[in-house]
C-alpha cells in the first residue's frame, strides 16, 4: 500500500492564503523538530534500557509494523492538526491543533528511535500491506478495525483506518472560520478512532516493554481527546463523520 502524507509544507504550498509570517513558521517548524529529536532520544535511551540485546525485534513482529504504520498514521494527524493551528481563530480548536501536534510529533520521535536501533527503516516497507503485523485470534488472519467488524487484511492502496483522502485535505485547506473547524474536527475524531485499534494491539501484543507503554500511551490519550473533541464538535453544531 501506498500512503500519501502530506507535510505541513506542502499544504502551505497549496494554500493561497498567505501564512501568518515567516518567522513565525520558522518558529513552529523548529520547535517540532526539536520535539522529535527528543522523541527519538528517548525512545533509544528507553529501548536500551529495556532491550535484552540478544532478541531484537524482527521486520515481521508487532513492534516494528505497529510502529511503522502508527508512523505514518501519526505523521497525516500532524500535518492537519499543523494546517488547521495556524489557520483557526478559534482558541479551543487552536490550542487542541497545538496539543496534537507536539504530543504525535513526540511520540513518532520515539517510534524513530527504537526502529533506529532495531536496524528498521522508520516507515513499512512499499512491498508489504499496511497492519498485516495485526490478527484477530480466531478469525483467520483478519484485522480488527473498529472493535466489532472483523474486515481482511489491508489491499494496496488502501487507506489504514482514519486516515483523511487527499481530497478531504484538499477539502481542509479551503475551509475558513467554523467550517474549518467543524471538518477539522470531525477528521481529527475519525482519525483517532482509527489510529486506536492499532494502538490496542500494540499495547496487548508488542514484544518490548517501552512499545506496549507507548502504545497504551497513545490509547488513553486519543481516547480522552475523541472525547473533547465530541464535546467541542457538538458546541460548535458538527456530528462526527461515519468510520472508514
Amino acid at each position: 500500500m501506498t500512503t500519501d502524507v502530506t507535510s505541513p509544507e506542502e499544504l502551505a504550498e497549496e494554500d493561497d492564503t498567505p501564512p501568518p509570517s515567516r518567522q513565525r513558521v520558522i518558529i513552529f517548524s523548529a520547535a517540532a523538530l526539536a520535539i522529535l529529536l527528543v522523541g527519538a532520544a528517548i525512545g533509544m535511551l528507553v529501548t536500551l534500557a529495556t532491550s535484552n540485546s540478544t532478541s531484537v525485534p524482527g521486520a515481521d513482529s508487532v513492534d516494528v509494523g505497529f510502529a511503522q504504520d502508527m508512523t505514518t498514521h501519526h505523521l497525516q494527524a500532524i500535518s492537519m492538526a499543523a494546517w488547521t493551528r495556524d489557520h483557526t481563530t478559534d482558541a479551543a480548536v487552536k490550542t487542541l491543533a497545538f496539543d496534537i501536534e507536539g504530543t504525535q510529533t513526540g511520540q513518532v520521535g520515539r517510534f524513530a528511535g527504537y526502529l533506529e536501533l532495531w536496524g528498521q527503516p522508520d516507515t513499512r516497507p512499499p512491498d508489504r500491506q499496511a497492519m498485516s503485523w495485526m490478527a484477530t485470534a480466531g478469525s483467520g488472519g483478519a484485522h480488527n478495525h473498529g472493535g466489532t467488524e472483523n474486515h481482511p487484511g489491508m489491499q494496496p492502496g488502501e487507506l489504514m483506518p482514519g486516515m483523511a483522502t487527499q481530497e478531504e485535505l484538499a477539502k481542509l485547506r479551503k475551509l475558513t472560520g467554523k467550517d474549518l473547524d467543524v471538518y477539522f474536527l470531525q477528521l481529527m475524531i475519525r482519525h483517532h478512532t482509527g489510529g486506536l485499534s492499532m494502538a490496542q494491539y500494540g499495547r496487548d501484543h508488542a514484544a518490548e516493554a517501552a512499545v506496549r507503554n507507548l502504545a497504551k500511551t497513545i490509547v488513553v490519550g486519543q481516547t480522552a481527546e475523541v472525547q473533547y473533541m465530541t464535546t467541542l464538535l457538538t458546541e460548535r453544531g458538527g456530528q462526527p463523520l461515519p468510520a472508514n
